[in-house]
């Protein structure tokens, strides 16, 4: 599996977190991998096969060839149809809102086909990307669209985007009383910014990063027991910490690294 990021430049930066490409060959038992809640919205253009995802009731789908990936609030499984060969933007937390023609929460935790979004401009869009040469032409179409699309390299609410750093710096560990009285706002409207913003509210969001703060330590083994870990983070206890993981993994610490989770570890920094 060889996974590579690469630079945003201006003005897209101020959105988009990072591109990336992903490529693997087929696999004669492909294994299922669980992508789990990050804060972040995907903007993915498949030009190898597709990926079948999977329900709670038991139920899959193909996902489209080229979607956007709303917010996740819960696990996610998919599995490869064939050889990978994926090309994506991740955005930042309230990155892609400047850029939908739907409202953020219609997009929660839906793979929304890109034509639904963007009409004949997507059809074009997915046209030269899956026929492009490399990554780096790719990126450039990609990029290229993005800009057409973006109103103003000031789209974005201030408000949210502070409320968004303040909660990275604390590793998602500042309470939301405490986010209200640093911002200056009232506890609703906060809300209302980041529900429209990012989909997510302050306490979701602020969930999710602890998560990913904690996933990244377990992946690297920066620990020295699951009590030390949790109160590391911020959790009350380490029953609190595998409650918490469990919400947004389904599965115990132990269980998620013991799985298949090439996919997983590869999306585990909110930096």
């Amino acid at each position: 599996m060889n996974y590579q990021q690469y630079e945003v430049r201006q003005p897209l930066n101020s959105f988009v977190k990072c591109f990336w490409s992903l490529e693997a060959p087929a696999s004669p038992i492909p294994e299922k991998q669980r992508i789990v809640p990050d804060g972040c919205m995907e903007m993915i253009f498949n030009y190898g096969d597709r990926y079948q995802q999977f329900f709670e009731d038991g139920s899959s789908l193909i996902q489209p060839q080229c979607f956007v990936f709303g917010q996740i609030t819960v696990p996610l499984e998919i599995v490869p149809t064939g050889t990978t060969g994926i090309i994506a933007a991740r955005f930042h937390p309230d990155g892609f809102q400047p850029f939908s023609p739907l409202t953020i929460q219609e997009m929660t935790n839906r793979a929304v086909p890109l034509y639904e979004l963007f009409g004949e401009e997507a059809m074009i869009l997915e046209k030269n990307i899956v026929e492009g040469a490399d990554a780096t032409e790719r990126i450039k179409h990609l990029s290229e669209f993005l800009v057409s699309k973006l109103k103003s390299p000031e789209a974005f609410n201030r408000v949210t985007k502070s409320g968004i750093e303040a909660l990275l710096q604390s590793k998602g560990q500042i309470n939301v009383d405490k986010l209200t009285e640093q911002l200056q706002i009232n506890r609703r409207q906060l809300e209302r910014s980041f529900a429209a913003a990012i989909g997510l509210s302050p306490k979701k969001l602020s969930k999710v990063i602890r998560l990913q703060t904690a996933v990244k330590m377990l992946g690297e083994k920066k620990y020295s027991s699951l009590t030390a870990l949790a109160y590391e983070n911020g959790y009350f206890d380490q029953a609190h910490f595998i409650k918490e993981f469990k919400e947004f993994t389904g599965v115990s610490p132990k269980q998620f690294y013991d799985g298949n989770l090439k996919m997983s570890t590869l999306f585990t920094s909110m930096d």
